[in-house]
């Protein structure tokens, strides 16, 4: 498929790392050169379908397909407000779309798992426009008296427009299925039979192994991926790279041994905004010009599962 039109969106709120010394042990000298990180956008009365159709609808302009254009529609979501309906058939309502639609919640990767499900359904004969759209709130789901999770996270929605074309060259993912690095619970409804115990417990991140997986799981997978579908990294226009923390980015840079101005980073204005961060990064970069033709953009993405993933596209 080829990508076609990209939309952003996000929250009116920005919280600066001094606002943050108001109720937290933290500061900016804190937080900066832990995790690149200066301002987040947060959602305060803004609805995260709200942001998501706005960041579709962009998309779409872009593009200049109508909704009935539209074959499938795949969302990227790891919580909202609704366990049902998907958050997918509440923002197809709102943009009249009348296509096959579902929710994936692959955490930070979902945009490249998304990516490969809607090129897996076209090269199937299946359909010939798509969109895909990553919605995310995590402020939502760290505890703000937790200044180790808190800290890095920002919320927002990103959304492309695929239509047919040879353009995704190619995509890989990746599993290493452990529940101990990043994990949160909450309590259900109760009921009359239920005897074991349940609690609601706010984002849990252990930092050393996120980061160590995040690296590996990242050059390892970039390069394989390359190797396989005969592109030398040198050939790459962008690494378009998961904004989880700017130490992660500079760890892949020196890895890669590629120079820093092929890695574009917004972390420093948006923090982590899960499957969101890498289509906001995209396209706050295509409006900015930054692609022609014929560039080979090189997604990665990692995050709780332990899922990762990659994809290499033709511009």
């Amino acid at each position: 498929m080829r990508i076609i039109g990209t939309g952003s969106a996000l929250p009116r709120k920005v919280v600066t790392n001094e606002m943050l010394t108001g109720f937290l042990d933290t500061s900016d000298e804190w937080i900066y050169p832990r995790t690149g990180i200066k301002t987040r956008h947060v959602i305060t009365d803004e609805n995260l379908e709200d942001l998501g159709a706005e960041a579709v609808s962009k998309a779409l302009e872009m593009s200049g397909l109508n909704a009935e254009d539209i074959d499938l529609f795949v969302v990227s979501n790891v919580v909202s407000e609704y366990v049902t309906p998907s958050i997918s058939c509440i923002i197809g309502e709102k943009l009249g779309l009348k296509c096959p639609m579902f929710d994936i919640n692959c955490a930070c990767p979902g945009f490249v798992y998304a990516l490969d499900m809607v090129e897996a359904y076209y090269k199937a004969g299946k359909i010939r426009n798509a969109i895909i759209a990553c919605v995310e709130e995590p402020t939502r789901m760290a505890s703000w008296k937790d200044r180790g999770t808190c800290v890095l996270f920002g919320d927002g929605a990103g959304a492309v427009v695929l239509t047919e074309g040879d353009n995704v060259k190619g995509t890989k993912l990746h599993s290493e299925p452990s529940k101990e690095e990043i994990w949160e619970t909450i309590t259900l409804n109760d009921t009359p039979y239920i005897t074991k115990k349940e609690e609601t417990v706010p984002m849990q991140m252990k930092g050393r192994e996120v980061f160590k997986f995040a690296v590996n799981a990242c050059t390892h997978g970039v390069e394989d991926l390359l190797d396989e579908v005969g592109i030398d990294k040198d050939d790459v226009a962008y690494f378009m790279i998961h904004q989880a923390n700017q130490r992660i980015i500079d760890a892949i840079i020196k890895y890669m041994g590629q120079p820093a101005e092929k890695f574009p980073v917004n972390i420093t204005d948006h923090g982590n905004s899960s499957s969101a961060s890498c289509p906001i990064l995209l396209d706050e970069c295509n409006r900015k010009g930054m692609f022609k033709k014929g560039d080979i953009l090189v997604f990665s993405a990692f995050g709780a599962g332990l899922l990762s993933g990659a994809a290499v596209i033709e511009w």
